[in-house]
């Protein structure tokens, strides 16, 4: 229920470095990841710098915004409207708050893409040819979203959607150390490769170079590129050949440097 302690972007990183200390792993070749798992790296190269030789935040922000906070709660207050929430205590009633989580998905997805996207994809298209001639009518884009909302329920829980949206809000990797970013890695000896793509309005290019700039302040080994894509945040998912180039080179220089080739 919604009674359920807050769970962190920290609180992640270190169950797994619990789980990797108990399969007696001692070093992480890289940590990569996109999106909430770009936060992940991030915590991770901050928290166990020694642990990690490289790190790859990927369409990711060393802190959620106040924009991307907003979204979240308009899903989480959809839920919680759903008259099938019951306080999130939803199983013990039989049902489950699908129409809300839909919803919340829904808003969530129209963050995941750009513009551009949307306009190459659906336009003004009607679902039925002709005009639009009562309520019932739908845009292209309309059924799109539906779906979206509608498919996504059968695969998550709501519970955990409102666990994960808030990890991701309450994710700061300065507040950790002061209020200044660059303190998290200050000696560290992780070499970093930052990506963004230019299209991407969720997490933004001029998020990850704050991150390269914080890195660089401390003299950390950092590469940064922007990805020319007009994909929105999920061009990371998609087939992006400049995107994979970038990350084979990268993660290939790093295995020289270490040894393994």
């Amino acid at each position: 229920g919604t009674d359920f302690p807050a769970v962190t972007i920290n609180d992640m990183v270190r169950a797994q470095k619990r789980l990797i200390d108990h399969l007696g792993i001692a070093k992480l070749f890289a940590v990569v990841g996109g999106s909430m798992g770009g936060m992940q790296v991030l915590s991770w190269a901050a928290l166990y710098p020694e642990t990690v030789f490289a790190a790859v935040p990927v369409a990711a922000a060393a802190y959620h915004s106040a924009q991307n906070i907003a979204f979240h709660e308009i899903g989480r207050q959809a839920i919680a409207a759903d008259p099938s929430f019951h306080g999130g205590r939803y199983w013990a009633h039989g049902v489950t708050p699908e129409r809300g989580l839909a919803v919340a998905r829904m808003t969530a997805h129209i963050t995941y893409v750009s513009e551009e996207a949307l306009t190459r994809k659906f336009g003004r298209k009607l679902q039925d040819a002709g005009q639009l001639a009562n309520l019932g009518d739908r845009f292209e884009v309309e059924s799109y979203l539906q779906y979206q909302g509608s498919s996504f329920v059968r695969r998550f829980d709501a519970n955990s959607y409102l666990t994960i949206t808030r990890a991701m809000d309450l994710f700061d990797v300065a507040a950790d150390h002061g209020g200044t970013l660059a303190q998290a890695f200050r000696g560290t000896r992780t070499r970093f490769l930052l990506v963004s793509f230019s299209s991407d309005w969720l997490f933004s290019t001029a998020q990850s170079r704050a991150i390269a700039r914080a890195l660089n302040h401390v003299a950390a080994n950092v590469s940064f590129v922007e990805i020319k894509s007009d994909k929105g945040h999920d061009a990371f998912l998609l087939d992006e050949p400049d995107f994979h180039r970038t990350l084979r080179g990268f993660l290939a220089g790093c295995a020289e440097h270490a040894g393994l080739t």
